[in-house]
């Protein structure tokens, strides 16, 4: 039974680090996981990344430590008892998960039910493929296909069109209508605040601020929290 906690964002105007999600991580990890692993590779400061991650995972019960600490990531993700994936470049963050082997192993071990954190680009890459993150392509990786946890993509940091702008480039709407153009994968705009918690065959929307979902050939639909998203499994 998959477990997922698919975040927008980390950080919330007005609070601090992961303090939006808190309560959700905690419910979600629950009494039963001690000690969570780590990956940093969204950002080029693995070590510094890691002791912000841990101070606080740390505050909120957990022990914390990056697979990348004892030299062996690979080894450290097969053991991991739950897995918190942490926002940056997405592009580069997958590059470092197929360049070290990463992203196989998650792929076998979401299905067994390893509890899976992602925010931001650790939300993306639990998807179909990267093809709906925001991040400019920074590096190459060997492709866009990402874990597939789950079978739709997620835009995370989704902006709504602002009607007063006077910005002649596309609106978030507008690149994700362009994605459809081409794809047939559903997508889930998640607004900054918003998270998507995945449970075996159930979706459910938390958080305070909604999402807004883009099917091809529909118009957007909008969600306010709390909310089943089931049918999103079956697509």
């Amino acid at each position: 039974m998959k477990r997922l906690l698919l975040v927008s964002n980390s950080t919330l105007h007005g609070s601090g680090y992961l303090d939006h999600c808190a309560a959700h991580i905690q419910d979600f990890l629950g009494r039963g996981v001690r000690r969570v692993s780590f990956v940093p590779y969204a950002l080029a400061d693995h070590a510094g990344y890691t002791r912000k991650a841990r101070e606080r995972f740390e505050k909120l019960g957990y022990e914390l430590s990056g697979v990348q600490e004892g030299g062996a990531p690979r080894s450290a993700l097969e053991a991991a008892e739950a897995v918190f994936v942490g926002g940056g470049n997405t592009f580069r963050l997958l590059a470092r998960l197929y360049e070290l082997g990463l992203r196989d192993v998650l792929r076998a071990r979401l299905p067994d039910g390893l509890p899976y954190i992602g925010s931001s680009a650790g939300s993306n890459v639990a998807c179909v493929t990267v093809r709906t993150t925001n991040d400019m392509p920074i590096v190459e990786p060997p492709s866009l296909s990402a874990l597939g946890g789950v079978p739709f993509n997620i835009n995370p940091h989704y902006l709504d069109p602002d009607p007063r702008s006077t910005h002649m480039g596309e609106t978030r709407e507008e690149r994700l209508r362009q994605f459809h153009e081409e794809n047939d994968v559903p997508v889930v705009g998640l607004r900054e605040g918003a998270l998507l918690r995945v449970e075996g065959p159930s979706v459910t929307l938390l958080g305070t601020t909604g999402a807004r979902l883009f099917r091809r050939g529909r118009e957007p639909e909008e969600f306010v929290p709390p909310a089943r998203l089931d049918f999103l499994l079956g697509s």
